[in-house]
């Protein structure tokens, strides 16, 4: 019975998702059965729509600003939760991991708040980026956390022992050993700024990211097909992303012989 409930779920989960592809090839405007035929007119308009590519360029340097700074902040506090012990450490990583469990419309509205009531900043890409650091470091945290984890501490010892310093002993030993974990979450940070809406449609400007401006279009009936078609290659990338990001996370715990516990996605 748990078997086929969690098929049932994943095929309400997921089903919707596979009609995406269905209707971005369908010749007709009405998402809606029968089909009036295949048709790749709505994957051409996406090449000649000057709109759309500006959005993707914004969604894009948010999302690779955003992810850089979420993984070296993550790589800051995992290295910290993993090889030290401090006061307070618990407090402040359960501070850290809490953007995991509030929702996003409450981040979304507090950080509107204190953006432009607080610190009258206006509104633009740079608020966005800011936010999605936020929600997407402890995503960052939690695979580099891992990373560290299967790290034997004895070679960082060994390292010292032999006269290198301990910035020498990071940058050679232990950097290397852990970069897949930081591809991985580079990759995570990524894909979760790339596809984040509600935060991005409270803090935009003028600017808006990829999500925000597929919204506007739902506007247009007839523009539906086409985001129909855009969302196709959306899921795509993402599903490559994050094989990529699991490929990646795997063979690094394959170098460093460590056991697979279980992947983070």
């Amino acid at each position: 019975m748990l078997r086929g409930y969690v098929i049932a779920f994943l095929v309400f989960l997921y089903a919707p998702i596979l009609l995406l592809p269905v209707f971005a090839f369908n010749d007709g405007t009405v998402i809606a059965f029968p089909l009036n035929g295949l048709t790749t007119k709505w994957f051409a308009e996406l090449r000649t729509n000057g709109e759309l590519h500006a959005a993707l360029v914004n969604s894009l340097f948010v999302a690779g600003t955003a992810s850089v700074l979420s993984v070296l902040l993550g790589l800051a506090a995992a290295r910290a939760n993993v090889r030290y012990q401090f006061t307070g450490k618990a407090a402040a990583m359960g501070l850290i991991m809490l953007p995991l469990v509030l929702p996003e419309i409450i981040v979304a509205v507090s950080l509107l708040v204190v953006a432009v009531r607080m610190f009258g900043l206006d509104l633009s890409l740079w608020t966005v980026i800011a936010a999605h650091v936020l929600i997407c470091t402890p995503f960052a945290i939690a695979i580099l956390n891992a990373s560290f984890q299967s790290l034997d501490p004895s070679l960082e010892e060994a390292a010292i022992d032999l006269g290198c310093t301990r910035p020498e002993t990071f940058r050679l030993i232990t950097l290397p050993l852990v970069t897949p974990g930081i591809v991985a979450a580079l990759l995570i940070s990524f894909t979760i700024s790339l596809d984040e809406f509600i935060i991005a449609f409270f803090l935009t400007g003028s600017d808006p990211t990829l999500p925000v401006y597929i919204w506007s279009l739902l506007r247009f009936p007839r523009m539906i097909p086409v985001v129909m078609a855009l969302g196709t290659i959306l899921v795509l990338v993402s599903i490559g992303i994050l094989v990529l990001a699991e490929w990646n996370r795997r063979r690094g715990l394959a170098r460093m012989g460590a056991k697979d516990t279980g992947g983070f996605l």
